[in-house]
């Protein structure tokens, strides 16, 4: 059982799995394979806090920061993978310790409204799509998937709004996603709270050091996530106590034990596993317009799209979310995600489909600016992960969360072991 001070510093976080040794405590020199942003962060926390522990981050590129990357053209600003980060303290914290707060700022309260398109209506997402869906449909649904194991499509009950949600967050479909990985909160899973979960959320509250984010709020950094990752780098290269190696393939956690001659309790795998795993790939493209071209498309977060006859899976209004500038004056930029197991690779189905999902005016903007590939967690995932011996320490979105938030509070937690 957690404490309740646990509970506030680190909230629903902890319900997740945590797959630390305890007696990485003792080590005096730690590898960490994976130079994203969660190998980035525990580096970081743990090197600057002990200056005693010698830290080696080992990174498979040439260069750190894993998955996060932004695309610039101009004033044209797009983040590839995640755009903003969900409230939650351990990020605040992260961003007021490395000196981001300026830099720092909540979404744009007006870009509020998310849709969901099916190919015939547009729909909004908002407190009536639980009345739509039925109020006792969904408390039977809710009620079965905290038995432990079910799937997005079995805790939702309307397989339309469930596909958009899990496409939005792991580019697959609802019957194929794990509900515990997804939403821990809602589905119960693991450790429950030493008090009522309202009053921790108020004392919760309290703790954030920049700004107290409203409800329903994202945040994000001028310059995109980038921002984020390279203060990380500089911080990093600051600190006497870390060595950076890029450019070395660690297949397995002997390997990187052996180069840094630790033992493998000082291994800490922060990138994704080299077993055989199902993974998901999508393709992202932005467009750009002119405003007038696009005034009648209301501002909003964007809309997600589950009719798998559309190669498009969601549109994401990038200018509309972010307080800091997403394209140049007078214009709007939206970022559009196309799974790979809907489209046959021809750009021209994608921008033919804008045209009809947005405006059939001519962009100023149209590019493919990059590909994720997104790990499969399918039902019954985190169980599965929860039960099993902890043989090695192992973080990072890629084995028990998804989230910016995620990945910066479980780093939190491995530095707050020392």
């Amino acid at each position: 059982m957690y404490s309740l001070q646990e509970w506030i510093r680190h909230g629903d976080e902890l319900r997740r799995p945590f797959h630390v040794l305890p007696n990485i405590t003792s080590s005096r020199h730690i590898a960490i394979v994976g130079g994203g942003l969660s190998g980035l962060t525990i580096a970081y926390l743990i090197a600057k806090k002990r200056s005693d522990i010698t830290i080696t981050l080992i990174e498979e590129n040439k260069s750190l920061g894993g998955v996060i990357s932004t695309w610039k053209d101009g004033e044209w600003c797009c983040d590839l993978a995640v755009n903003a980060t969900r409230p939650h303290p351990a990020v605040w914290r992260l961003v007021d310790d490395i000196g981001l707060a300026k830099k720092f700022l909540p979404s744009n309260p007006a870009a509020n409204r998310r849709w969901i398109y099916d190919g015939v209506k547009l729909q909004s997402l908002n407190f009536l799509t639980a009345l739509k869906i039925g109020p006792l449909n969904l408390y039977n649904s809710m009620k079965k998937a905290r038995e432990g194991g079910c799937s997005i499509e079995e805790m939702i009950p309307d397989n339309k709004i469930a596909d958009a949600l899990t496409l939005g967050i792991v580019n697959d479909v609802a019957a194929n996603v794990d509900a515990d990985f997804l939403f821990p909160s809602l589905t119960r899973f693991g450790h429950e709270p030493p008090k009522k979960w309202s009053s921790i959320k108020r004392k919760i509250k309290r703790t954030y050091p920049l700004f107290v984010p409203k409800r329903g709020s994202v945040a994000s950094f001028d310059g995109g996530m980038e921002t984020l990752v390279n203060e990380l780098k500089i911080q990093i290269e600051k600190l006497q106590n870390v060595k950076v190696m890029l450019d070395t393939r660690i297949e397995n956690p002997r390997q990187a034990a052996d180069i840094c001659n630790v033992p493998e309790t000082s291994v800490i795998w922060a990138a994704p596993a080299r077993e055989d795993r199902s993974r998901n790939k999508l393709s992202i493209f932005v467009v750009g317009y002119r405003e007038e071209d696009v005034d009648s498309v209301s501002v909003g977060y964007g809309t997600l799209i589950p009719n798998s006859n559309i190669p498009i899976s969601g549109i994401l209004h990038e200018s509309d979310i972010h307080s800091s500038k997403r394209a140049p004056e007078g214009h709007r930029l939206f970022r559009i995600m196309v799974p790979h197991s809907r489209w046959d690779g021809d750009h021209k189905k994608i921008i033919a489909h804008v045209r009809e999902l947005l405006t059939k005016a001519d962009p100023i903007l149209f590019e493919h600016i990059g590909e994720r590939t997104i790990p499969e967690y399918p039902p019954g995932y985190l169980s599965e992960i929860s039960q099993s011996e902890v043989t090695l320490n192992r973080v990072g979105w890629n084995f028990s969360g998804v989230s910016l938030t995620h990945v910066i509070a479980e780093a939190e937690r491995v530095a707050d072991l020392f």
